[in-house]
């Protein structure tokens, strides 16, 4: 076994991603304040193409992280097919883009310069995947890396020279470019490995399993080109962006199980999901409130002209509290199977195999959605109807669909893990609500809202440090499970 160790690679992975809360909102702020709404809806635009545009990279990466975690050195083999797949992903996101640009308001030269973070993304993503198969833990360091550069050259490009969401989309390959620096650090002796057809051979024999397994997310992420044809606009996709921004705190979360997925396939016993659940609910809860406390503050201080979305904030906060659930329980039953270490397991058996399983169901999950937002969009779209209320429908039909898929992957995980509903997590509930409820109210009194966004973004951050030093030491104080978590955490960074 190499070692993985999955408290400390979740609450490292964890503490970057919190602390990307910040990096990411000082960011969206220089983009927010210098752009206008249509080219904000852009930029939400332009990312929900880019998901298109790397469709095929998982036919590699899927397989390179299964393998490495256990044993196989496929590093120079992936980085390479993964660098020659970049160039298809261009084509698709070119292709994708003229179309989306014919149909909306968005600005098509800005769509068409915005191929250049593909290549990046491809090389980033390839790098990620040979990382997590024995290091887990370093995908943190090259997030942490890209968050961190981004500022600084979004400042240059966007606010000092005022290059817009050219800027924008420059900084952003510039952030990628020194996360593969990070992560090429780390995996280089993996990389020093023989190219082998071998590996070659079994991907373009099994491609269809994990582009398989990415179809229902792509198709979920359809919504954002499904919402701008529809409706002829970009406004309304930059309330979703912006809304989104907050909404997604709780996502965060999902990091603190990053370490399960590679571990099971090591090897690891089933208990490791259990008490990985425990520390997620920990930590997802208080995000939880935090986000939704945040709906008004957190809005304004992006621009005020978003503060209209604060439904939307709520309701998308509480569809990714489930969809970050789903994803651990997903990845927990795709750590255990062993169907492809059978070398004469056939297509019947991959079928039958958790592999495919899953996102059979949720491609049905997220074809449902994507067939409601249609026709809900095509019922209510006309010139009476706002766009912010579009933007409800959009977010409310998102988390009325995720509740179906909710149960039945709790049901079906039940069958190979044993899972308990431990009462800790209902002080940690009772916690996350008496004292964000607190804060919530105390910045309601004391706020003030003005355009000075240097006075009022540090006590916005002030209040919700609060809130969760507040949290962490009364769970403290009541709760036994939270002294050993703690105490865990301490120990394994000692110990690293």
């Amino acid at each position: 076994m190499s070692g993985i160790r999955v408290a400390y690679t979740g609450f490292i992975t964890f503490g970057v991603r919190i602390a990307s809360i910040v990096t990411g909102l000082i960011f969206t702020l220089i983009v927010t304040r210098q752009l206008s709404v249509e080219e904000f809806g852009t930029w939400g635009l332009i990312n929900g193409i880019i998901v298109y545009a790397i469709i095929i990279h998982p036919i590699v990466s899927y397989w390179s992280t299964r393998e490495t975690a256990r044993g196989e050195n496929t590093g120079k083999t992936a980085i390479s097919t993964t660098s020659l797949f970049s160039s298809i992903g261009i084509l698709i996101y070119l292709l994708i883009a003229y179309i989306v640009g014919l149909q909306s308001n968005a600005d098509i030269d800005i769509l068409f310069f915005a191929v250049i973070l593909v290549p990046v993304i491809f090389i980033n993503e390839g790098l990620n995947a040979i990382i997590s198969g024995f290091k887990p833990h370093v995908r943190s360091y090259g997030f942490l890396a890209f968050e961190i550069t981004k500022i600084p050259i979004a400042l240059l490009l966007v606010y000092y020279f005022q290059w817009g969401l050219e800027g924008a989309i420059i900084a952003s390959v510039i952030a990628y470019l020194s996360s593969i620096i990070i992560l090429f650090t780390y995996a280089k002796e993996k990389l020093k490995s023989e190219f082998k057809k071998k590996y070659i051979v079994k991907w373009k024999k099994l491609f269809w399993i994990p582009l398989y397994r990415n179809s229902p997310s792509l198709i979920s992420m359809s919504d954002v080109l499904v919402f701008s044809i529809i409706t002829g606009s970009v406004v309304g996709v930059a309330y979703y962006t912006a809304a989104r921004t907050i909404g997604f705190l709780v996502t965060h979360s999902r990091a603190i199980g990053s370490g399960v997925y590679p571990k099971l396939l090591e090897g690891g016993h089933e208990k490791i999901l259990q008490n990985n659940l425990m520390q997620f609910f920990y930590v997802a809860l208080p995000l939880m409130a935090l986000s939704i406390i945040l709906a008004k503050p957190g809005l304004f201080a992006l621009n005020p002209v978003y503060t209209i979305a604060i439904p939307i904030v709520i309701l998308l906060t509480l569809r990714q509290f489930l969809t970050s659930m789903n994803l651990i329980f997903f990845e927990s039953l795709q750590g255990i199977e062993k169907v492809d270490l059978d070398e004469k397991a056939t297509f019947k058996d991959y079928a039958k195999s958790k592999l495919i399983l899953f996102p059979t169901f949720q491609m049905i999950r997220h074809g449902i959605y994507i067939g409601s937002l249609v026709i809900i969009l095509t019922l209510v779209n006309n010139e009476n109807t706002a766009e912010i209320d579009l933007v409800f429908y959009w977010a409310l039909i998102g988390l009325i669909i995720e509740i179906p898929l909710f149960i039945y992957i709790v049901k079906l995980t039940k069958k190979s893990f044993t899972l308990k509903l431990d009462y800790s997590i209902f002080k940690y509930l009772i916690t996350s609500v008496i004292i964000f409820g607190a804060i919530y109210g105390l910045m309601e009194e004391y706020l003030v809202y003005d355009n000075s966004i240097v006075e009022f973004l540090p006590k916005v951050i002030l209040f919700a440090i609060i809130g969760v030093i507040s949290y962490i030491v009364v769970t403290y104080f009541i709760d036994e499970k939270t002294k050993r978590l703690l105490r865990l955490v301490v120990k394994e960074i000692i110990k690293k």
